[in-house]
């Protein structure tokens, strides 16, 4: 039962489809996000529906919901923002053309920039398990990775 001040959340809506929205928005601020736009020149020129902001929490949300649609993924997104009160009118899921050109036109750069500002390993030299032999400990589960030669790597 929701307690006085709560909203009620739509029939189906689970809470879990929002709570991973609001850490994107909580590890990577909106200071963060512009500062990077402005270093990349990919601050929009005009008011658009899917501003670069947007464009780049919906990018890193399609790593959170890998087996969904463009469109589906936005609906997360939007239902997410929408939940934690940063979209405050009714708002309509872009098409999936219009999701794509707003992708292209912010482009890699801003993601790469958002990476080396907050990529950082989590375990320090003297952590138990991290290093083994001096060289640190990783993982990567169903990934492919090409290294700069174009070998591929799984």
């Amino acid at each position: 039962m929701p307690r006085p001040g709560w909203k009620r959340q739509p029939e189906g809506s689970r809470l879990t489809d929002h709570l991973s929205i609001g850490v994107l928005t909580r590890t990577f601020g909106r200071d963060l996000i512009d500062s990077i736009l402005v270093a990349t020149d990919r601050v929009q020129q005009r008011v658009r529906l899917l501003p670069s902001r947007v464009m780049i929490y919906y990018v890193l949300a399609l790593s959170l919901y890998p087996q969904d649609s463009y469109e589906e993924v936005m609906r997360h997104l939007s239902e997410g923002l929408r939940w934690m009160d940063q979209f405050q009118s009714p708002w309509n899921v872009p098409s999936k053309v219009a999701i794509f050109k707003a992708r292209l036109r912010l482009g890699a750069e801003p993601m790469k920039r958002l990476y080396e500002a907050v990529a950082r390993p989590l375990a320090a030299p003297g952590d138990t398990g991290a290093f083994y032999r001096g060289l640190r400990l990783v993982a990567i589960d169903g990934t492919s990775l090409r290294d700069r030669k174009g070998i591929t790597i799984t």
